[in-house]
């Protein structure tokens, strides 16, 4: 009991590193698109990508792991990955930050409905009930009629979707690829993806000084948030981690209404919280599935 006191405020150290590091992304985002569009956000971010990966690399002796045997994997996983971060740029821009958070936790519910076709795994009924709590979270968050459907709450909920599907795809590199060569390639991939896109209408804005840091902030913080909760993971069970991460909603919240005035809408918490139980049953079910196991 002593032990797993101590292992549990790390890991809720660890998840406070996350929880800011996923909230200055978001508001350097939208900051940064004021000048920049989402593909071009996408291409300095994977610059700043690149050079920290190769740096990590090289002080760790990594680039002897870097391989080129599931190529093909790699581009279907950061396409999907560049896809969603786009639609969640994109989010962050038009709707309430607290709306974006909310709808991207719908993610691992997704991982439950596509696994069997990516991953081979079957859906049971724990499965089956967890998404469809989530489902009706969504509901709750997005009060689909004429007058709340959006663009923006459109391209959240599909970020969610890609997001699914890179989650799925990392979990087969991991069993044959190094977690520095999934990061490498990535990195590399999307900073190509992002440079043909940006190119396309033969126009690519250059960062300027008010742009720059935000762009920088975008970089460290989508690798440090993803850090932190894998560190968080490394010492304490999902069923702890996971709370921690909920918190990031109302967090997001606040900020929202701090910096831009955005409502604290009690409807998105609500609704927040209902995806946030769909995802622990589901979290709980496999836990015990793996003790008994």
């Amino acid at each position: 009991m002593s032990t797993r006191a101590p292992q549990t405020l790390k890991a809720a150290l660890w998840m406070t590193g996350a929880i800011a590091s996923f909230s200055s992304m978001a508001v350097a985002g939208r900051e940064a698109s004021l000048g920049l569009d989402t593909f071009e956000i996408m291409m300095y971010r994977s610059m700043v990508g690149v050079l920290i990966v190769s740096i990590a690399l090289t002080i760790s002796g990594g680039w002897a792991r870097i391989t080129r045997r599931s190529m093909g994997t790699h581009m279907v996983r950061n396409l999907a990955h560049f896809t969603g971060q786009n639609l969640w740029f994109y989010a962050v821009t038009v709707i309430p930050l607290a709306q974006v958070f909310a709808l991207e936790f719908t993610s691992p519910l997704w991982v439950i409905i596509l696994s069997p076709l990516v991953l081979g795994e079957r859906i049971t009924p724990v499965r089956a009930l967890a998404a469809l709590i989530g489902f009706v979270g969504i509901l709750i968050v997005a009060r689909p009629s004429p007058e709340t459907l959006s663009p923006g709450i459109a391209m959240a909920a599909g970020s969610a979707v890609f997001f699914a599907l890179t989650t799925m795809f990392t979990k087969k590199l991991t069993r044959t690829e190094s977690v520095g060569c999934i990061l490498f390639w990535l990195t590399v991939m999307q900073l190509v993806l992002g440079f043909a896109t940006s190119a396309w209408d033969g126009d690519i804005a250059l960062p300027d000084a008010r742009t720059l840091p935000f762009l920088i902030v975008i970089g460290l913080a989508g690798l440090l948030a993803h850090f932190c909760i894998t560190n968080a993971l490394a010492i304490a069970p999902a069923t702890v981690v996971v709370p921690f991460d909920f918190i990031r909603l109302p967090a997001i919240a606040v900020i929202g209404m701090l910096l831009y005035g955005e409502p604290l809408e009690i409807w998105v918490l609500v609704g927040a919280a209902v995806i946030f139980a769909g995802n622990y049953l589901n979290i709980l079910a496999e836990t015990r599935k793996n003790r008994v196991a």
